[in-house]
């Protein structure tokens, strides 16, 4: 097993003392390895791996990887008595609280947890002989440690920036019920450490090895009493700052907002009212974490069935610049969910016969592209799943593998109506009549729902797609039938539409499919997301198009890598608009459709080309190819995270900046000019995230290098010209 823990017997303490070690496999703490990892682990990872180890004779165990330390007393109960981030020395935490909480036929009880600690600004090791379990709490029995298994069996298949499944190990507490009304329920806490970066992943099952149904209320599977961000005398607790050296992120988001913090369904900063020395004259400081849906799960257990809570990504910041923070964020979504770094060069063809995709397959082959996507508007439905419609498109896919492109087509789950018996039923009325987020819509839990999920994956597997367009998926509506089979009633309703949605990106994400959709499902199989734009603006100017595409990427890339966004090219009208704010002819305007081109994949940003043909004249045929190969001669590079350099406002030029801490190309920045004149002038080159110490090699697009000495804040100073209108590009070496 490639894990970094030797195996020495853990002692097997006296009953007389209220708690039990099991055997594992761990070694001792020393106190060399509190002062962490010395470098930086965002350009030098560090080469210590995650383990388990022992400390205090035996007390207590630690989880740490060099970057993060997680501590936990095993008696009188377990609890975490210090999570600290061992890059600047931060301990989080002020206050011991139970593990989790479930609620179980409306009673709430603790997972594991201390008390009697009477200062909760702050926790000190002498006190924890202390403090005492209460019984009739979820009561800690052993625990276990393996290898960490990929969430996902993640089929790749066309070119990624990382193919690897993340590295690490899975510590598993076990409890047991400590009243009698719940002997036989099961709860384990399960604790993800990743190698090389300072992220746990936390999440807890319940097993029900009882003789009766239960019903899980609410599940919340992590509470933290951390140290508060600020000193604030006065306001309510939504004004003021939460813990910025936390960064925590679950499974369970949507809403279609385009960015994680307005879709997250799950982060709850409270007040904590055991802190009475805080300085808040009201108590009201957000200093208590717990993580939980909102709504439900209300989901109802069986004997010997199980239940898995949504899993909370936890990453320790070690700054406030927001380059940083984001570059953080996003080396978090490269190690847990590799399938977005998969990034096919794709084509949204609208296509009205079965020639036209064939002709549309010929053009991506010719230009060097990889995928084509039957758009929506396209002839392709893929609820039609007659023998002759299932046919015909394994002709086309058939003809389209041939070529070497793969190819997928859209769907539309919501937004739209279906009968007042599958429709999604308003808790207050009773009646289908808008109660959805979209107005009237389907519930995925209803008899048309449950076909309509096995119509998309017969569909696919028999036609042998490669991608799934999935439009509207589900965006979290409750329903209150009580006659839809994939859920009992209002409260398990969003709950059991979320895994079903969720286990459809799982299963086409395990089959080799590609999946595009609008919102916050990457963690548990989507590739791709929007970069976030307003669809209305590509009815307005080429010129108005090219600055705000930009503004888009600029601002779309804080948090999120370029290979899981999608952008937007109409080639043709979209939203309305006038001849000026399309394309086509593509030959008449050649200059626009380059320069759209190069903003997209010099982010490393796949648009929706969407259109009948990706070129209509052989000038526009080796325009296109250019792109693309210029696009493929760079990948590497133009995959990896952006630094920003200025945002696009019209006055002056605006670039963002590759970087990459491996290869030859360590850069490439991307340099735009949106005046009618040429700017020329000094753009000085952040190389900190490149790696490079002491010199870097810049060429001016393919002309020659010149060697560069970097200053003591790892900048560079290159004079550049751009044209007017228009962009260049810089290569570091």
């Amino acid at each position: 097993m490639k894990v970094a823990i030797r195996k020495l017997n853990c002692c097997l303490l006296t009953s007389l003392m209220g708690w039990q070690l099991a055997t594992g496999q761990v070694t001792a703490w020393t106190a060399t390895q509190e002062k962490g990892y010395s470098s930086d682990w965002l350009i030098n990872p560090p080469a210590q791996k995650a383990e388990v180890l022992t400390n205090d004779k035996g007390k207590e165990l630690i989880l740490s990887n060099g970057l993060l330390k997680r501590v936990f007393r095993l008696q009188p109960n377990l609890a975490c008595v210090s999570f600290k981030n061992l890059s600047n020395g931060q301990e989080l935490l002020r206050s011991i609280k139970a593990e989790a909480r479930i609620h179980i036929d409306g009673k709430e009880y603790p997972v594991g947890g201390l008390y009697g600690q009477k200062e909760n600004a702050y926790l000190l090791p002498a006190w924890l002989d202390s403090l005492k379990a209460h019984g009739s709490d979820f009561q800690y029995q052993s625990y276990t440690v393996s290898a960490l298994k990929p969430y996902l069996d993640w089929k790749p298949v066309g070119w990624a920036g990382n193919r690897q499944p993340a590295a690490g190990i899975l510590l598993t507490f076990t409890y047991r019920a400590g009243v009698d009304s719940l002997r036989g329920v099961v709860v384990q806490v399960h604790y993800e450490l990743y190698d090389g970066i300072p992220l746990i992943v936390k999440w807890l099952s319940v097993d029900n090895n009882s003789s009766h149904v239960l019903r899980l209320d609410r599940v919340v599977n992590e509470i933290l009493g951390v140290v508060e961000e600020e000193s604030s005398v006065e306001g309510d607790k939504e004004q003021m700052a939460t813990q910025h050296g936390l960064y925590v992120e679950t499974n369970y988001a949507f809403n279609n907002a385009g960015v994680y913090h307005l879709s997250d369904q799950t982060t709850h900063w409270k007040a904590d009212s055991t802190y009475t020395s805080q300085v808040h004259y009201r108590y009201q400081t957000p200093c208590l974490l717990e993580i939980y849906p909102e709504k439900g799960p209300g989901v109802v257990l069986a004997p010997g069935e199980s239940f898995h809570s949504v899993r909370t990504q936890e990453l320790l910041i070690d700054s406030y610049d927001r380059e940083r923070r984001g570059l953080s964020i996003r080396r978090m979504y490269r190690t847990i969910a590799p399938w977005t770094t998969e990034n096919p060069i794709f084509m949204h063809l609208i296509s009205r016969n079965d020639e036209e995709v064939r002709q549309a397959v010929d053009q991506c082959a010719a230009t060097g592209y990889e995928m084509l996507i039957l758009s929506f508007g396209s002839h392709c439905n893929i609820e039609d799943t007659t023998e002759q419609n299932i046919r015909r498109w394994k002709a086309l896919a058939g003809y389209a593998h041939q070529k070497g492109i793969r190819i997928g087509g859209y769907s539309l789950f919501s937004s739209r109506r279906i009968s007042d018996s599958d429709d999604v039923i308003d808790p207050v009325t009773g009646k289908p009549d808008a109660a959805a987020f979209f107005g009237q819509a389907p519930c995925l839990g209803s008899r048309w729902g449950l076909s309509y999920l096995e119509k998309i994956k017969y569909f696919i597997s028999q036609a042998g797609f490669d991608l799934l367009e999935h439009d509207g998926p589900y965006p979290g509506d409750v329903c209150a039938s009580v006659t839809h089979p994939g859920h009992k009633g209002l409260e398990d309703s969003q709950w059991k539409q979320m895994e079903l949605q969720k286990g459809l990106y799982r299963w086409c994400n395990e089959h080799g499919v590609y999946v595009n959709a609008p919102d916050w499902y990457i963690l548990d199989g989507a590739n791709k997301m929007p970069l976030g734009y307003r669809e209305v603006n590509f009815a307005l100017s080429r010129a108005q198009q090219k600055i705000l595409n930009r503004q888009n990427i600029y601002d779309g890339l804080w948090n999120k890598i370029p290979s899981m966004c999608w952008g937007f090219v109409p080639l043709t009208e979209y939203h309305g608009g006038g001849p000026e704010s399309v394309l086509e002819p593509l030959s008449e305007h050649l200059t626009d459709y380059r320069q759209l081109m190069m903003q997209y994949y010099g982010a490393g940003v796949q648009a929706c080309y969407r259109g009948p043909r990706l070129y209509d004249t052989d000038s526009t045929r080796r325009t296109v190819s250019r792109v693309i190969g210029w696009y493929k001669q760079h990948r590497e590079i133009l995959n990896g995270d952006i630094i920003h350099l200025r945002r696009p406002d019209g006055n002056d030029w605006d670039g963002i900046m590759h970087v990459a801490t491996t290869g030859r190309e360590r850069g490439l920045a991307l340099l735009y000019n949106p005046l009618d004149r040429p700017v020329e002038q000094d753009i000085e080159l952040p190389l900190y995230y490149t790696g490079l110490g002491q010199t870097a090699k810049v060429r001016v697009e393919d002309g020659p290098a010149r060697v560069y000495t970097l200053d003591r804040s790892f900048h560079v100073t290159v004079k550049v010209k751009i044209p007017a209108s228009g962009y260049t590009w810089l290569v570091i070496e």
